[in-house]
């Protein structure tokens, strides 16, 4: 036990590091194109921690159900976005984000670890009030959240990674949503419905759902959920990205709400 908490303190602390250097890189644009992939390991990294906290809050065969199943079902997703244009839209992904699996960056299963992990966190800990009170409510609340945080993510995400960074390329960038069509943020919002619905149906039927947000895995994975989309709003706010800004603005407040309500509950306990 002690190895793996020492193991999982070491990549997070790794991962800060990564995040406080990719900061300064990205934000200055001082990132050269022969370390491009580090920006592939930056989301690989923060889906890890995102893994670990599955598996340390839910035990190793549910936790590793959840990773797999959102691992496998978004490459299959972004797969059949790419060739088809299901889904999300019709888009590419370009070289610079690093190993791909026919036409899609492994990263990409790793950043939807991380917005599902993190949405997970925060949507328990918003309609905590309705467990055990009202179950039809409960569910359709707690999916219902999930699915908006993670779409809250992909709300800066996407125009910065599309705008500043050509991560990826839009065949059809007529939306007026920085070119970003809109299919795509309603093919996340159904995508996370399903995630979020499938966590909830299995933690149930387990009689294993959290109750509330306690101890530091849990508010480690809400900051993550800070950092990730803080670092995005820079790099939107740095190249005029006002609006989508201005929406991540919102949700790491609304995230931010979560981390401090959090703490103050377990003084109060």
């Amino acid at each position: 036990m002690a190895r793996s908490l020492n193991g999982e303190n070491l990549l997070y602390y790794f991962f800060l590091f990564w995040y406080a250097c990719g900061v300064v890189l990205l934000s200055f644009d001082l990132l050269p194109a022969s370390l491009q992939w580090a920006n592939a390991v930056f989301l690989m990294l923060a889906g890890l921690i995102g893994s670990l906290y599955f598996l340390s809050a839910y035990g190793r065969i549910t936790g590793a159900a959840f990773i797999g199943t959102i691992f496998i079902i978004s490459m299959l997703a972004e797969g059949l976005g790419v060739h088809f244009g299901f889904l999300f839209g019709s888009y590419n992904y370009t070289s610079d984000f690093g190993w791909q699996l026919f036409g899609v960056p492994i990263a990409i299963g790793f950043a939807w670890l991380l917005v599902i992990s993190t949405s997970h966190v925060i949507a328990v800990w918003f309609t905590r009030t309705f467990y055990k009170k009202n179950d039809a409510l409960h569910s359709t609340l707690y999916i219902l959240t999930g699915a908006v945080f993670t779409v809250g993510m992909d709300l800066i995400i996407d125009p910065v990674a599309f705008h500043v960074k050509q991560y990826w390329i839009w065949d059809d960038g007529l939306s007026f949503y920085y070119g970003v069509p809109l299919q795509n943020f309603s093919g996340w919002f159904l995508l996370a419905l399903f995630f979020h619905l499938i966590i909830y149906i299995v933690l149930r039927l387990q009689n294993n759902w959290p109750e509330a947000i306690s101890g530091y895995r849990s508010r480690r994975i809400v900051l993550l959920y800070i950092l990730v989309t803080g670092m995005f709003m820079l790099l939107g706010l740095l190249n005029g990205l006002w609006l989508a800004s201005f929406l991540a603005f919102v949700f790491i407040g609304a995230a931010s709400f979560v981390y401090f309500g959090s703490a103050v509950e377990r003084e109060d306990t």
